[in-house]
């Protein structure tokens, strides 16, 4: 079987992509002759937690306090949560969603916090993976644009598990949507219906940010949690039991 993955040249839109062949007998391979397995994805997710290129090699101004990539890639979960970037707390905690955000989304998919935090069950890999600060009104920044080219494409192709992704805002969703996003979130969100039936090997659901800024856009957007949530429960429990 052949398993492509998308490979970013720049921002979060991939340009390019790049095929795992997968067979019984040799094992799955990604074009650079990196084996799929947990040692490979070990020594990778290590390299991933040394990065410095937003403060050494930055596109822009550099990052303004010391990189602290957070991530919980898994060679066997077939969950990968595609978030925006760590906030201040998990930046502090060095774990994803240990935060308000963080409890909201647990009960927007139904699960305990035992269960989202077992690798066997999740994967959580963010578009960025360091804070990357707040502007003037005290809001996080866009997650740092260095992570994606960087590391997305080699760690999507050492979890070839995966078969949920779960968008969350509008920079996972530019990658792992691609053509389908529509001009804005709520556009995205709503055709939710579509995207699930896009063909690939991967299903794809796109999801606001739970976070408590949000609040407003949950209430005028109702359908989500009549529509969508008990939808997004059922694939969970479908995966997890």
């Amino acid at each position: 079987m052949r398993q492509c993955v998308a490979l970013a040249s720049g921002g979060f839109q991939p340009t390019e992509r790049r095929c795992l062949t997968m067979s019984p007998k040799s094992g799955s391979r990604f074009s650079d002759e990196i084996t799929v397995n947990d040692d490979a994805l070990e020594g990778f997710t290590a390299t991933v937690r040394a990065c410095r290129i937003c403060v050494e090699s930055p596109i822009g101004r550099p990052l303004p306090h010391e990189p602290r990539p957070v991530l919980r890639p898994s060679s066997s979960a077939r969950i990968l949560i595609a978030s925006q970037a760590p906030g201040t707390k998990v930046h502090l905690s060095g774990m994803p969603f240990t935060d308000a955000s963080g409890d909201r989304l647990r009960s927007w998919l139904g699960v305990t916090s035992e269960e989202f935090y077992d690798i066997e069950k999740f994967a959580i890999v963010p578009m960025g993976f360091c804070f990357p600060g707040q502007d003037a009104k005290g809001g996080d920044l866009p997650p740092r644009r260095e992570c994606a080219p960087a590391w997305r494409a080699p760690l999507m192709a050492l979890m070839p598990r995966i078969d949920l992704v779960l968008t969350i805002g509008i920079y996972a969703q530019s990658w792992h949507v691609g053509a389908a996003r529509r001009a804005s979130l709520t556009e995205t969100v709503m055709d939710w219906r579509a995207i699930w039936d896009a063909p690939g090997s991967q299903k794809v659901l796109p999801l606001p940010h739970p976070s408590w800024r949000n609040s407003g856009w949950l209430k005028k957007n109702p359908w989500f949690e009549m529509d969508l949530l008990p939808f997004l429960r059922s694939e969970i429990r479908y995966r997890l039991d």
